[in-house]
């Protein structure tokens, strides 16, 4: 293990036991609006997934830090910073330069999360992880998927997804167990169903004394290689089922996804208020609803997958 993995492994443990229900006591920036409102202007819900899209702030020590098809989320700490997910394949580029234009150092980025391991999310990783030096945590059933470039065989679109560089796994998160840096916890909530090692997260963001919920939920839409049914699969349907059960009783005063357009994004920020609604219990219950739509297409005479 370098000293530099051996160095961000141990700052997990600095955490105090009163930041794990906030990830930070200091007032953070109030929204920059005019940043939003150009995030909201320049991107579409159809837009590329490397289109570049300007960096905002989300509340507190959160940021967005993404594409504008492709999310990315910075989260500042007294130790370093966390990114969950590195956008798509020529995305490592665009995320760090958004995370510059956000006001951190990339050499202060200390580790990196994932969402769900499909080229589009974890794409960017390996090239993130080169220019941050950063420690990536994942999941163990994603990290086989990063570490090989490609999902694996018990992914729903294994024969859909490609390949993408494969990235250095330098540990193993747990769900349930927050991932501390500093001043920072984020939780991790196992969501498998759109991929096998996907994971939701959760964090409390405050600016003074006014703290807020925040999550970051996975896809967790039905989709699949045109061979496979998620009907022929039991196990995995009822752990898909159990990860919208899950979100559905997320703590989400603000909602943000993997896709954007899957949370309303665009809307919310010409609106000027990302608290609104779809939160938490409203994105699963649409979550539900293209489950069962999904199902009842597999029911349906000759049908096989989408």
């Amino acid at each position: 293990m370098s000293a530099r993995t051996a160095a961000a492994l141990a700052a997990l443990a600095l955490c105090t036991p009163a930041c794990a229900s906030r990830s930070t006591a200091e007032p953070g920036p109030a929204p920059d609006r005019a940043a939003q409102t150009a995030w909201a202007e320049r991107c579409a819900d159809d837009d590329a997934w490397d289109k570049p899209g300007p960096a905002f702030h989300v509340y507190g020590d959160t940021w967005y830090v993404g594409t504008c098809a492709i999310a990315s989320i910075l989260v500042k700490g007294d130790a370093g910073a966390i990114v969950i997910d590195g956008g798509p394949k020529d995305g490592g580029k665009l995320v760090a330069d958004n995370i510059a234009a956000a006001g951190v150092k990339l050499a202060d980025v200390k580790l990196l999360l994932h969402s769900h391991e499909h080229n589009d999310h974890a794409g960017g990783l390996a090239e993130l992880q080169r220019l941050t030096g950063a420690t990536l945590l994942a999941s163990e059933p994603a990290a086989k998927a990063l570490a090989a470039g490609s999902p694996t065989e018990a992914d729903p679109q294994f024969a859909y997804h490609g390949t993408f560089t494969p990235a250095k796994v330098g540990g193993i998160v747990h769900a349930g167990e927050p991932v501390k840096l500093g001043n920072l916890a984020l939780t991790p909530v196992a969501t498998p169903g759109h991929t096998p090692g996907a994971l939701s997260w959760s964090w409390t963001s405050c600016e003074g004394s006014v703290c807020k919920a925040i999550a970051y939920v996975d896809s967790l839409s039905p989709v699949s290689s045109d061979d496979y049914r998620f009907s022929d699969h039991p196990a995995y349907l009822a752990a898909f089922r159990a990860s919208i059960a899950k979100v559905a009783a997320m703590q989400c005063d603000i909602l943000l996804t993997p896709h954007p357009m899957a949370s309303g994004m665009r809307e919310k920020l010409q609106a000027g208020n990302l608290a609104s609604e779809p939160t938490c219990a409203a994105y699963a219950a649409g979550l539900t609803r293209k489950l069962d739509e999904r199902l009842a297409k597999e029911a349906a005479p000759g049908e096989t997958g989408t």
